[in-house]
C-alpha cells in the first residue's frame, strides 16, 4: 500500500476530537461499550503513530468519553445485545450464531444471556424460529422446488448444521413436508 502525498494527516487526540468522533460512529451504528473503545482506540493508535504521544494519556481520555457516553444514555449494552439478538434472530441465526456474534462485539457474557432470555420469551423456541427464517431465506428444505428437495437433503442439513443449528433441530426443518407443517412444528411446540 502506498502513501497518497495528499492524504491529510489524522487528528490529534483531545478529549473533544474522542467525544465528537464517538458521536459520529453512534450517529451511524449501534455499538456496545468494548466495541466503541476498540473504535476509538484504532484513532487513537493512528494519531499517535503520526504525532506521537502517551497510549495510556489516550487510552484514560477514551474512558472518560466511554463514562460520559453510557452516563448520557448513548451507550447501554444491555438494549445493544437485545437489539442485535433480535436482529440476528429475524436473518435466521442460532442462538450459538448469536452469542458469538455478541461476544465478538464486547458484551459480556451475563447481559448476552439475559438478551437470549428476552429472545426465548418471544419465541417458544428460538433456534427452530431461526433455523426455518433461515431455510426460507436461503430456500432449504420445503422451500426448495419438489423435484431437487430430495438430492440436496444433505446439502440442506449441512448448511443449517454450519449456521449453527443442532442436528434435531436441521433433520426437522429439513424433512418437513411443506412450508405449512413448519409452521405447524413451531406453533405445536412444548414452550409456545
Amino acid at each position: 500500500m502506498t502513501d497518497r502525498p495528499n492524504k491529510r494527516p489524522p487528528a490529534k487526540i483531545s478529549p473533544s476530537y474522542l467525544e465528537n468522533a464517538a458521536l459520529h460512529y453512534l450517529e451511524r451504528y449501534a455499538s456496545s461499550r468494548a466495541n466503541l473503545r476498540r473504535v476509538l482506540m484504532r484513532k487513537v493508535d493512528r494519531s499517535l503513530t503520526h504525532w506521537g504521544g502517551e497510549r495510556e494519556t489516550a487510552a484514560a481520555q477514551v474512558d472518560t468519553v466511554i463514562s460520559k457516553l453510557a452516563t448520557l444514555g448513548y451507550l447501554d449494552d444491555s438494549a445493544y445485545a437485545e437489539t442485535k439478538a433480535r436482529a440476528l434472530h429475524r436473518r435466521g441465526g442460532s442462538l450459538r450464531v448469536i452469542r458469538a456474534s455478541l461476544a465478538a462485539k464486547g458484551v459480556e457474557a451475563e447481559t448476552t444471556e439475559a438478551a437470549l432470555i428476552a429472545l426465548a420469551e418471544d419465541s417458544g423456541l428460538p433456534d427452530l424460529a431461526a433455523a426455518i427464517a433461515f431455510a426460507r431465506r436461503r430456500r432449504l428444505g420445503p422451500f426448495r422446488l419438489p423435484e431437487v428437495r430430495a438430492e440436496l437433503r444433505t446439502k440442506d442439513l449441512a448448511a443449517l448444521g454450519r449456521a449453527g443449528f443442532s442436528w434435531e433441530i436441521a433433520r426437522a426443518v429439513t424433512e418437513a413436508e411443506s412450508v405449512e407443517a413448519l409452521a405447524g412444528l413451531l406453533e405445536d411446540s412444548p414452550a409456545s
